[in-house]
């Protein structure tokens, strides 16, 4: 039997966080390795710890959650699910370009939270195809407002297979769709992706994906 996908909580709401740990810890498959109050604790208790995941508010005291979650993703600590009121705000788009591997919502059933954490674990994104197609929409609409449109040129040390499974992370498509729409093993597409960040210099499937709408790709 695999080892639990091992989670940090963190969540200044001592009643939210409680519930949160409770869910997790319902999961025969999911450890909760600990428990932060705010963004700082966050940060060290992903150090000292080296959890799998940080499930993240994004909203906390001290240091807040897109902070936090820069400082986990920069040093490679664990990946980063965060956890926002409401879709699609500002602590979202910065959670995400800060490298979060995606969002959920607070309202979120209890057995897709649990789903959401076993999917980031797989190395895939958690949104739910037609949402990230309208997350990452908007995220490339505010981009190209800050800022000048990604250089073609950044594509040109990809395969034409990593090109074409770039352009499929820009549909919003999980590995599974992916595959079955290349008709290749969904283990070679997590390979592909992962292959593909790196070349990219990305940390995320989601930030692929907006790249892949700003290239219009």
């Amino acid at each position: 039997m695999s080892r639990p996908v091992r989670v940090l909580v963190a969540e200044d709401q001592s009643a939210v966080r409680a519930g949160l740990v409770l869910i997790l810890d319902s999961a025969p498959d999911i450890e909760v390795a600990g428990e932060a109050a705010d963004g700082e604790q966050a940060v060290a208790l992903a150090r000292a710890l080296r959890p799998d995941l940080v499930l993240m508010d994004v909203q906390m005291p001290r240091l807040d959650g897109v902070s936090a979650t820069r400082q986990v993703v920069a040093e490679d600590l664990a990946d980063v699910l965060v956890l926002t009121t409401f879709d699609l705000d500002e602590y979202v788009f910065g959670a995400l370009r800060a490298g979060a591997a995606g969002f959920l919502l607070k309202n979120t059933e209890a057995r897709d939270l649990i789903e959401a954490v076993r999917t980031v674990a797989r190395g895939e994104g958690i949104v739910a195809p037609a949402v990230t197609r309208r997350l990452i929409a908007e995220f490339a609409a505010t981009a190209a407002a800050r800022e000048p449109s990604a250089d073609p040129a950044v594509l040109e040390s990809l395969t034409r297979r990593e090109r074409q499974v770039l352009s499929c992370l820009g549909e919003g498509l999980s590995n599974a769709a992916v595959a079955e729409r290349l008709d290749m093993a969904e283990a070679t597409v997590k390979t592909h992706v992962s292959r593909l960040l790196g070349k990219l210099g990305l940390r995320s499937r989601v930030q692929a994906a907006v790249l892949a709408q700003e290239l219009g790709i």
